[in-house]
């Protein structure tokens, strides 16, 4: 097996990049019209998530490494939001909204762990 390097060792990266997959796969099913509305902000949000995880790693400071899981964080919220909205349209039933919702609820605790544990 092959040895992990750099971010990808980063639990939070891990539960972050399966976040954005999870969602990925699941908006392939939303309505067409909304390939550039709700389906491209919603994967865009989820994305952002691990996006600035790895761009953070790659920073030569703490302070602007804590940035980028700042950034991740608001991106995580907004996922949260978009998950509510796609469910209230019901593009999402209920079970497929609480699974996706378990994961992300999942990278908001590890990530808010992970970014306490940035001691500047």
């Amino acid at each position: 097996m092959e040895e992990k390097k750099g971010y990808k060792k980063l639990r939070v990266w891990e539960k972050a990049h399966q976040l954005a997959m999870e969602i990925y796969n699941t908006t392939k099913i939303f309505p067409k019209e909304e390939l550039y509305g709700l389906t491209s902000q919603i994967r865009r949000a989820a994305f952002s998530v691990p996006l600035n995880i790895v761009e953070g790693h790659a920073s030569i400071s703490k302070k602007e490494f804590l940035n980028f899981l700042n950034m991740a964080n608001r991106s995580l919220v907004e996922t949260e939001y978009l998950l509510e909205i796609v469910r209230e349209l019901s593009f999402l039933n209920e079970p497929e909204y609480q699974r996706l919702e378990k994961i992300r609820s999942e990278v908001a605790v590890i990530l808010n762990a992970f970014r306490k544990s940035i001691k500047l």
